[in-house]
C-alpha cells in the first residue's frame, strides 16, 4: 500500500479505521462519504495533522478518481450504491475492510459468521483463546474494526473475527484458518434480494479455504448440513448438533455437551452449570468449543472458560428484577429467528417489546412461538402495523402500541405480574428510532432502571 492512492468509502467507524491503516502503511487516502452534510473538520481531526488524507463528501465524480488505484468500501454500503458504478466504470478494484485487514495481518485467523449467535460465539471463542494464547485479538462486528488491530498482529497471534454477510460480499483471497457458519435464516433480504443469494454469500467464507483449513457447521441447519456434506467443500468439516448424536463432532446429550472423536466420547460441560440461557446458546458454546479444540486449546481450559462466561451485552441480557418481574434486554435480536430464540429462553410468561426498521422479514414463524409464552405484545417503530396485522392473522390479539421506548417500558411494567418477564427482543433492526441496536438496548435498560 506504500505510496498508493486509495479511496475509502464510508466515514463511519470502519471507514476511519481503514483510512488510518492505509496511512500507517504509507498510502494516500481519499475519505469519501455520500452524505454531504457531514462536518469535514470533525472528520479531519480524527487523523494526524500531517496525514495525507483528503475528505470528499457528496457526489463522486470520475475526475475525483484520477490516480486512485484501489477502493475500500465500508460494510454498511450496498454494492448497488450509485458511486460504486462510478468506481466500476473507472476500473478501480473494490475491496472490503476485512479483505484489507487480511492483506496486512499476520498469525492465525478464526472467522465466525451466521445469521444469529455471531457475537456471543465470537466473544466466547475470544475468551477461550485469551486463556491459552498470549496474543489474541477479537475484532469485526463485535465492536472493533478488523483494520484497527491488523498492524498489531504477529506470527504468534490469533485473531477471532465476527464477520457479516455485508463484509463477505467483497472478499477476494480472504482465507481463515478456521471458519464457522452458525446458522442461516432469512435476514437482510432488503439488501441481498433472495435467500439463495444470502446463503451463497454466507457460504463464501469457505471459498478460499483448503484441506489444511477447517469449517465448523451446524448439523441442525438443513442448508449447512447439505453444504458440509458436499464433495466440493475443501476444508475439513466439524459439525455440532443440539438434537443428534454425532460420531465425530460436538453434540448435546441431555444436559451434557459431548465431544465425540476417534471412537471416544468426552463430556465437555453440563449446560445446567453455565450462565447462558437457551438451546441456541448451547449451540454457540459447541461452535466455540469446536474452534478451540481445532486450534489446540486443551479441554480443561475450554470447560473452565465456558462455565465462567456471561452473556454478552444486548443478547438476552438480564437487567434487573422489580416487583417480582424480571427484565431482559435482547436488543441484538434484530430478526425473527433471533427473537424466537429469546422467547424460548424466557423462564415463564413474557411481556414482549418488538418492532423497528423493516428489513422485509416475515413474522409468521416468530408469532407462532407466542403460544403459551407471550402474554402481551407492545409494538414500536416502522413495522408495528405489519407485525400487528400478522399477529392478529394468527389469533394473537393482546397488542398495544407505544410511541417510544419509555412508554413501552411503562406499559410493560403496568401489565406484567410477579413471576413474569419483560423482554425487549424486537425482531427488527433499530434504524429509524435509534442509531444502532446498542443505543436501543441502552435506552431500554435506562428506562427499566428509572421505573
Amino acid at each position: 500500500m506504500n505510496d498508493q492512492k486509495v479511496l475509502v468509502a464510508g466515514a463511519g467507524k470502519s471507514g476511519v479505521a481503514a483510512a488510518k491503516l492505509l496511512l500507517a502503511l504509507g498510502g494516500e487516502v481519499i475519505l469519501y462519504d455520500g452524505n454531504e452534510r457531514l462536518d469535514r473538520d470533525k472528520l479531519r481531526v480524527k487523523f494526524e495533522e500531517d496525514a495525507k488524507i483528503h475528505i470528499l463528501l457528496g457526489e463522486l465524480s470520475r475526475t475525483a478518481l484520477v490516480g486512485v488505484e484501489l477502493a475500500i468500501i465500508s460494510p454498511g454500503i450496498a454494492l448497488d450504491a450509485p458511486f460504486v458504478a462510478v468506481l466500476d466504470d473507472a476500473g478501480v478494484p473494490i475491496w472490503g475492510e476485512i479483505q484489507l485487514a487480511y492483506h496486512v495481518s499476520k498469525g492465525r485467523l478464526v472467522a465466525i459468521t451466521g445469521t444469529n449467535g455471531k457475537t456471543t460465539t465470537t466473544a466466547l471463542t475470544g475468551a477461550i483463546m485469551k486463556a491459552y494464547f498470549h496474543e489474541v485479538f477479537v475484532v469485526g462486528n463485535i465492536g472493533i474494526p478488523c483494520t484497527e488491530m491488523a498492524l498489531e498482529t504477529t506470527d504468534r497471534s490469533v485473531t477471532v473475527a465476527e464477520v457479516s454477510s455485508f463484509q463477505l460480499e467483497t472478499i477476494m483471497d480472504y482465507r481463515p484458518d478456521i471458519s464457522a457458519i452458525l446458522n442461516i435464516t432469512p435476514d437482510h433480504l432488503n439488501r441481498h434480494g433472495t435467500m439463495e443469494n444470502y446463503i451463497e454469500i454466507k457460504e463464501r467464507i469457505t471459498a478460499n479455504q483448503t484441506a489444511q483449513n477447517c469449517v465448523v457447521l451446524n448439523y441442525e441447519d438443513p442448508v449447512l448440513r447439505e453444504f458440509g456434506e458436499s464433495e466440493n467443500l475443501k476444508p475439513k468439516v466439524i459439525f455440532f448438533s443440539s438434537a443428534h448424536t454425532l460420531a465425530e463432532g460436538l453434540y448435546l446429550d441431555g444436559s451434557q455437551i459431548i465431544y465425540s472423536h476417534d471412537g471416544k466420547r468426552e463430556p465437555l460441560v453440563d449446560v445446567r452449570e453455565i450462565k447462558l440461557l437457551g438451546r441456541h446458546n448451547y449451540e454457540n458454546v459447541m461452535a466455540a468449543a469446536a474452534i478451540a479444540i481445532r486450534i489446540g486449546v486443551p479441554l480443561e481450559v475450554i470447560r473452565r472458560e465456558v462455565m465462567e462466561f456471561k452473556a454478552v451485552e444486548h443478547r438476552i441480557e438480564y437487567v434487573l428484577e422489580r416487583a417480582g418481574v424480571k427484565y431482559y434486554n435482547d436488543s441484538k435480536g434484530t430478526n425473527p429467528d433471533a427473537a424466537i430464540q429469546a422467547i424460548r429462553a424466557m423462564p415463564g410468561p413474557t411481556v414482549l417489546i418488538a418492532g423497528g426498521y423493516d428489513k422485509h422479514s416475515e413474522y409468521d414463524e416468530w408469532i407462532r412461538e407466542f403460544a403459551g409464552k407471550v402474554k402481551y405484545l407492545v409494538l414500536i417503530g416502522q413495522t408495528r402495523d405489519k407485525i400487528a396485522e400478522c399477529a392478529r392473522a394468527h389469533g394473537f390479539n393482546e397488542i398495544m402500541y407505544a410511541e417510544d421506548m419509555e412508554e413501552a417500558v411503562h406499559v410493560c411494567a403496568a401489565y406484567a405480574d410477579a413471576g413474569d418477564s419483560v423482554l425487549l427482543s424486537p425482531a427488527c433492526a433499530s434504524w429509524g428510532m435509534f442509531d444502532n441496536y446498542e443505543q436501543r438496548g441502552d435506552i431500554f435498560k435506562e428506562c427499566v432502571r428509572n421505573l
